[in-house]
């Protein structure tokens, strides 16, 4: 299916781009096909999912690929606790189709709307000192080649660590295969906490926790805090009360939260104490439930992002350094900060490449101009060796990337064999990785 194209934009509103044709490949046969009639009309095509990338990785002025119809399960290996998902299947529906399966992915961001192959394609991670992105969870993949060909990579295949999360540059992603888990429960226990609390305890606290995070309002002396404890799937449950879910998750949360914003765009001057309210309301809940109804959260408030990971090790200094920047530039910023956890792995382009790894986002409300704020903030994660998220927004092109990658120059030398033409690139991977 094809079309002229008309104006994309992604769910941030941070990128618009108007294609030269649309089209929805509804197999991978004819994706094969896609690709082969953009490269032959030396066109660039790139795919996108769900939209949930701040910068421009999906735009795509030339072909884009909507592979909203390549979703569900292609087989599964019961032994091995293995599923090939189709492309485009959108990280909300997998939990239903692996549910049949007895099966759950190991980890999860708080964001599930993102197709998977945009979510490992661009570094997307939950949070655990343990646990990996979840590029990490990719044991094999095909790849849509330049000619229509496909090339399939196995869990052995030296080339997986780089195309696992390879930025959609070495060609369009048909299926990921990923290592399962037998279904898990989670634990959660929410806390609103004195900020000094948290950062003393810090490091127990992520050494010890399966899952902990937390979130910083500035302006204020709180944090919120949750833990989340992995349980087998047969401990018993308690969820939410549908009601209270929706009070936190929808009312407070999205819908209140959107308000908020708003009047601190118009007012900046009530934001800190709208703060000191928000770090006070969130938290002080406990429920057990499926691992995938407590890793996720529904959002609905558009904001801008941006988002580092730098050695674990030295995050107190970054954070320190962040607190006193927000208050020495006297700005009124409505959004938490947000701080999570990853294991070191060995994807080529991960921001945990070889080191254990914090990560420090953010955010603006998309009504507001994020500009002073994460050039600022960015000036420190540079400071402390940072790497930023590839799907949320920086400054950063290949010349400043390189050195933060051990593996960045083997990563371009693939890409000149893979994609010699650059039929898979963009404005974006052009500065990202060069033309």
């Amino acid at each position: 299916m094809s079309g002229a194209g008309s104006t994309w934009r992604n769910w941030a509103r941070t990128v618009t781009v108007t294609p030269h044709r649309v089209e929805q490949p509804a197999s991978v046969s004819e994706l094969q096909q896609c690709v082969k009639r953009a490269a032959a009309a030396g066109l660039r095509v790139k795919a996108v999912g769900a939209g949930h990338s701040f910068t421009g990785i999906a735009a795509a002025p030339g072909v884009m690929l909507d592979l909203s119809r390549l979703q569900g399960i292609v087989d599964v290996d019961p032994e091995r606790l293995r599923v090939r998902l189709l492309a485009g299947t959108r990280l909300h529906r997998v939990p239903a189709l692996l549910s049949e399966y007895r099966l759950a992915m190991q980890n999860l961001g708080d964001i599930d709307r993102q197709s998977i192959a945009g979510a490992v394609s661009t570094g997307t991670h939950g949070t655990g000192a343990r646990f990996g992105g979840l590029s990490t969870q990719v044991v094999g993949m095909t790849l849509s080649q330049p000619d229509g060909g496909m090339l399939a990579l196995g869990e052995d295949d030296p080339l997986l660590p780089a195309a696992a999360l390879g930025l959609g540059a070495l060609g369009i992603i048909a299926d990921v295969t990923l290592q399962c888990v037998p279904a898990f429960a989670l634990r959660a226990v929410e806390a609103s906490e004195p900020l000094s609390g948290v950062l003393a305890s810090m490091s127990g606290r992520v050494e010890q926790s399966d899952h902990f995070e937390f979130y910083w309002f500035p302006h204020t002396n709180r944090a919120a805090t949750k833990f989340n404890t992995r349980l087998p799937a047969a401990a018993p449950l308690n969820p939410l009360p549908p009601v209270s879910r929706w009070v936190d998750e929808t009312l407070l949360s999205n819908t209140v939260f959107r308000a908020t914003c708003a009047a601190g765009t118009a007012v900046p001057a009530v934001v800190p104490a709208v703060n000191r309210v928000a770090a006070r309301l969130l938290g002080g809940r406990e429920y057990t439930d499926s691992s995938p109804r407590v890793f996720t959260q529904r959002r609905t408030v558009r904001f801008a992002e941006q988002e580092y990971g730098i050695p674990a090790h030295r995050l107190m200094s970054a954070f320190d350094a962040l607190r006193r920047l927000t208050e020495e530039r006297k700005w009124r910023i409505s959004f938490p900060v947000e701080v999570r956890w990853a294991a070191a792995d060995d994807r080529w382009l991960s921001t945990a490449h070889g080191r254990d790894t914090a990560y420090l986002a953010v955010h603006r409300y998309y009504r507001e101009d994020p500009a002073e704020y994460f050039e600022a903030v960015e000036e420190i994660m540079l400071a402390h060796e940072g790497r930023p998220h590839w799907g949320k927004l920086h400054t950063l092109d290949a010349a400043a990337l390189a050195p933060c990658y051990p593996r960045f120059a083997d990563f371009l030398a693939l890409r000149n064999r893979m994609d010699p033409h650059r039929i898979f690139a963009n404005d974006y991977l052009d500065k990202v990785l060069g033309p």
